[in-house]
């Protein structure tokens, strides 16, 4: 009930400003639709930091570099070695590999650290993040690199993409907003209908007593980290080529601050709440630029007053909910 009330009130004020801008080629529609489409992305990132929260209670600063990493990989497969694998075979590779990449990670850092303090984790994952990021750096230098992307056309719109209110989505944008949707939804059972799901949620809650009726404290944690590990790789995989270029941390240093936003707005323990999260923070950085740049006070405009501007009003909308609600929009604990 409460994820239907958030979700109604966010499609009402969406609604509400896709009607105050309607005729106005220069209005906020357009960034509306960019808002949507990018909070997507941020929503598939914050789903496996909610996951990993879930299930450890801790952030995880290293699901930007599993999708990053994926997004290398398949870069080699299809771009740099020309082994002429079709891209599909080497997305299944790269997440594959992503997979087992968490699944080391896990056995490797986070296992040891299980019974140590949080901080010690989440200090863990920056670690691992910064040093993913210094292998790629060595492999792969700075320089930008074409990434080409997965889906190039859909059934009813064409490669160019469909404009919708002023703005061009690429088929692959509709894809990524269509499997957040999907991939939310199926979490979301998992967690609250299955027996896996709730051993994995008993696990973060209380490590001894879960031991005591069987359930394996070790093998839940392997699970939480590879399955985080396979939604940064999808993430990585469908949302870098549509920046343009793939660079060494690009989902770390671009995504993962807002997906974090995100997700602690959704609420930490929600899945649906990273869902709507990222849209939320995607409509209102979108909308926050468009207004920075439309603006003025006396000549100038807000975004030359203040540069950054769409930052800060994250920032503060960050803060205004963690000290209304500090459990976030649908989590249910602080």
């Amino acid at each position: 009930m409460r994820t239907a009330i958030v979700s109604g009130i966010v499609t009402a004020l969406i609604v509400v400003v896709l009607i105050l801008g309607r005729g106005d080629v220069f209005g906020p529609n357009s960034y509306v639709v960019i808002g949507v489409s990018q909070g997507a992305v941020y929503g598939l990132i914050a789903l496996g930091l909610v996951l990993v929260y879930k299930g450890s209670r801790v952030f995880n600063f290293a699901q930007g570099e599993f999708g990053t990493i994926a997004a290398f990989i398949v870069f080699l497969l299809t771009e740099q070695w020309n082994t002429a694998l079709p891209y599909f075979v080497a997305m299944l590779i790269a997440i594959v590999a992503v997979i087992l990449l968490g699944i080391v990670m896990e056995r490797l850092i986070v296992r040891p650290l299980l019974n140590a303090p949080r901080i010690n984790l989440l200090v863990a994952t920056i670690a691992f993040a910064l040093f993913a990021v210094a292998v790629e750096l060595v492999l792969f230098l700075p320089e930008p690199k074409v990434f080409s992307p997965f889906v190039t056309s859909l059934p009813g719109i064409p490669e160019t993409g469909l404009e919708i209110l002023g703005f061009t989505l690429e088929p692959q944008r509709f894809l990524i907003v269509f499997l957040l949707a999907v991939l939310g939804g199926v979490l979301g059972y998992f967690f609250s209908r299955t027996d896996l799901g709730l051993a994995v949620l008993a696990t973060s809650q209380d490590a001894f007593a879960t031991r005591v009726v069987g359930i394996g404290v070790e093998r839940m944690s392997r699970f939480i980290w590879a399955s985080a590990a396979g939604l940064g790789a999808i993430a990585g995989i469908l949302y870098i080529p549509l920046t343009g270029a793939l660079t060494p941390g690009h989902l770390t240093f671009s995504v993962l601050i807002p997906a974090f936003t995100a997700a602690v707005i959704g609420g930490m323990t929600s899945l649906p709440g990273a869902f709507v999260g990222g849209i939320i923070i995607g409509c209102v950085q979108s909308l926050s630029n468009w207004a920075a740049n439309a603006w003025h006070l006396g000549s100038q405009t807000y975004q030359e007053i203040l540069p950054g501007t769409s930052d800060v009003v994250l920032l503060v909308l960050l803060l205004v909910v963690l000290l209304a609600r500090p459990q976030g929009l649908l989590g249910s604990e602080a």
